[in-house]
């Protein structure tokens, strides 16, 4: 959803800074504006100063452009951090027995479980993604199937053979997963 977000909010400011900017730089460079445009000729202020002043006075002017000033700046900063967040789980947590712990990289228990998953009986494709805590990771998988699979007993054997493998050999105490199935469309080609 936050890809969704991302993309739209980013749209929504480039469009508007586009339409703006391409209107005052017309203006600017001697095409007359419409009736209802801010700008009526190339040397007309942004701002008067009568609308510069105008609130001057209201004592609910500066605390509500303070509020909406603070409230852009937390949007923002909210946004920003939601960004560049990371994704994916850089390491997980092997419990050693010992008390001490290791550290497996998140990356090769993707391929690994990726690997397994492939080999499945009518997969084509498999990819894996960790996410959560480094000490409760979470699988999402995405399988893309042969046409002639039966999807559940692929989602059974997947749940009982490379996710369960991948939880005990990383001593998991579970290993929760989403799957998404796909079916792989073959081209059509003529035989001779």
């Amino acid at each position: 959803m936050l890809g969704t977000v991302n993309r739209v909010l980013a749209g929504v400011v480039g469009l508007t800074l586009l339409a703006v900017g391409g209107a005052v730089l017309a203006v600017g460079l001697g095409v007359s504006p419409p009736s209802w445009w801010i700008h009526d000729d190339r040397h007309d202020a942004l701002l008067t100063a009568a609308e510069r002043t105008r609130w001057r006075d209201e004592a609910w002017w500066w605390p509500t452009v303070l509020a909406g000033l603070a409230l852009v700046v937390l949007l923002t900063l909210w946004w920003l951090t939601a960004v560049l967040r990371r994704r994916r789980l850089g390491e997980v947590l092997v419990d050693t027995g010992d008390g001490a712990g290791a550290l497996l990289r998140g990356r090769a228990l993707q391929g690994v479980l990726a690997g397994e998953a492939g080999r499945l009986d009518g997969v084509a494709h498999a990819h894996v993604h960790l996410t959560g805590r480094r000490d409760a990771p979470e699988a999402h998988v995405r399988l893309s199937l042969e046409p002639h699979v039966d999807p559940a007993t692929t989602l059974n054997r997947l749940t009982a053979e490379a996710l369960a493998h991948a939880r005990d050999s990383a001593a998991l105490r579970a290993l929760p997963a989403t799957v998404r199935l796909k079916g792989v469309q073959h081209k059509a080609r003529r035989v001779s």
